[in-house]
């Protein structure tokens, strides 16, 4: 499972007293305001900045750092991953799951098929898992409970019904 979840990007600076644009790349801009702090992943380490202030502008965040109070100190982390630990992560209710945790996951139709979930498309009724099986190719399926029979993070494999029209 993974440890780290990436809830932004750093886009931009922003002024010239060490704030920073963030792309947000969660689901709930407002976990930015429940934050005490963010890992920078840099490429060659994970660094944790404490978080001074959150503004939000559009759909941006600006963050300030604590300790980081000038431009020069936060222009080496443009285009960097803000990542937060699982800890840090938003509660998740009953059959949610972490995209991070859905992939890769091996998958078992109830057809006998077996394939591997390589992507989840976010979509405004219901995610859509795509699924690369062996014997057919890939496959859309919604996640919906006719079809999402059963997830097992820890055994790292999901059931699925391949409905008619699916294949």
């Amino acid at each position: 499972m993974e440890q780290f979840f990436k809830v932004g990007i750093i886009a931009s600076t922003h002024g010239l007293k060490g704030e920073v644009k963030v792309y947000p790349t969660t689901s709930d801009i407002s976990r930015f305001n429940g934050l005490e702090d963010v890992i920078v992943d840099t490429g060659r380490e994970h660094l944790v900045l404490g978080i001074q202030q959150v503004k939000f502008f559009k759909k941006m965040v600006i963050l300030k750092f604590k300790g980081i109070d000038h431009i020069n100190d936060v222009e080496k982390y443009k285009g960097k991953d803000l990542l937060v630990t699982r800890e840090n992560a938003v509660e998740l209710g009953e059959d949610e799951y972490f995209i991070a945790d859905l992939i890769g996951l091996k998958v078992l139709s109830d057809g006998g098929k077996t394939g591997i979930l390589v992507d989840v498309i976010e979509t405004g009724a219901n995610d859509v898992y795509v699924v690369d099986f062996e014997e057919i190719g890939q496959v859309l399926i919604p996640a919906i409970k006719d079809c999402i029979l059963k997830v097992d993070i820890e055994e790292r494999q999901m059931e699925v019904h391949l409905i008619e029209g699916l294949i």
